[in-house]
């Protein structure tokens, strides 16, 4: 039987739920401005902030910004080339807690964001800088490039299929790249055809992207550095990814799920795909489908991941995964050969 996740607040800004007994809580960082970052917080008494430009920089080589800081908040500026990480050091316990910008904040990139920072149901939390999801990358700008060089990435997997890599090829370049070939009509359809029926899609992602899930997770166990996987809206194909690397991590479905929506938010249609000339669609069979959605005035507006009772459309692959394997470490066991062994691996290295 279909079992319907709920999500209390699934777009409110504060996605981290705060591990029990914890004093710095509900921290994020977003840009108040181009040139400004905002940094916020909750906690029982006053607090440190420290910067650096890497994820793991031990707090003795970070900049002090703020010292006993009560208000929970601190904004200093920032460029929109170099990417801080910051320290959150409770002074009452010496309790801390790393937080950075959720979005990498590209000019032309859509929905290119870190998947770090999420609490597991033990407490711990998934490291920043080690794993990134995104759209597709055919727009970027020479200052996003640069943005995206930075992050030091060793391994990009492309989920697209074959078609929507031809119509939109990445411009990230230097970053060894895999893909396994696939056509767009291997996707579920809907009954009449034509129109995509979501829950089909989704409940198709298990089999459909299992090779693909492989290799993702290979690349993570190989630990060469940060990898980074898309699909055209990195939201669909992505956010099934991201669910199971999640999972994978100990994250709860709750927090996955939110994570998931934020798509909605993050998207930005117009840098996903090139505009489709008549000749492109005649020369590429999967271009008429993209054709379609550049028609419908709402194609820049990104819509809710949700159907019409509000179930979003990653708990219908979440359910497909338990009726059919049992779990999803049952399936990253039988379709990725993920064992036991390998989970506390990735957590090991994922995890602090």
């Amino acid at each position: 039987m279909f079992r319907s996740f709920t999500l209390a607040g699934a777009m409110a800004l504060v996605l981290i739920a705060p591990a029990a007994q914890a004093r710095v809580a509900s921290e994020k960082v977003e840009r108040a401005s181009p040139d400004r970052i905002l940094v916020t917080w909750s906690a029982r008494g006053p607090v440190d902030v420290y910067v650096a430009d890497r994820p793991d920089a031990p707090k003795e080589t970070m900049q002090l910004v703020s010292d006993d800081d009560g208000d929970g908040r601190h904004e200093l500026a920032a460029d929109l080339i170099s990417r801080p990480y910051f320290l959150l050091v409770d002074v009452t316990d010496g309790e801390t807690v790393r937080v950075a910008e959720r979005i990498l904040p590209l000019t032309q990139g859509s929905n290119f964001r870190d998947v770090g920072g999420y609490r597991t149901s033990d407490g711990r939390t998934v490291r920043w800088g080690r794993i990134y999801r995104s759209g597709a990358t055919p727009s970027l700008t020479e200052d996003d490039l640069r943005r995206v060089r930075d992050l030091g990435l060793t391994q990009m997997i492309d989920l697209r299929s074959n078609e929507e890599r031809v119509l939109a090829p990445s411009r990230i370049e230097g970053v060894a790249t895999t893909t396994v070939g696939y056509s767009i009509g291997a996707m579920a359809l809907g009954r009449n055809g034509t129109t995509p029926d979501m829950e089909a899609i989704y409940r198709g992602f298990p089999d459909l992207l299992a090779p693909q899930m492989k290799i993702l997770f290979a690349s993570l166990l190989r630990n060469e550095g940060p990898v980074v996987y898309n699909c055209s809206a990195g939201q669909d194909r992505t956010g099934f990814a991201t669910a199971l690397i999640l999972r994978a991590l100990g994250v709860p479905v709750k927090t996955v799920m939110a994570d998931y929506h934020l798509s909605t938010t993050y998207r930005q249609p117009q840098h996903e795909m090139p505009r489709l000339t008549p000749e492109l669609i005649a020369a590429n069979p999967g271009a008429a489908v993209f054709a379609q959605y550049q028609k419908d005035p709402k194609y820049l507006t990104p819509q809710p991941l949700r159907d019409s009772v509000g179930t979003g459309y990653l708990a219908y692959a979440l359910d497909e995964i338990d009726l059919r394997w049992g779990s999803v470490a049952a399936y990253l066991q039988a379709e990725a050969g993920i064992g036991p062994a390998e989970l506390s691996r990735l957590k090991a290295m994922y995890l602090e």
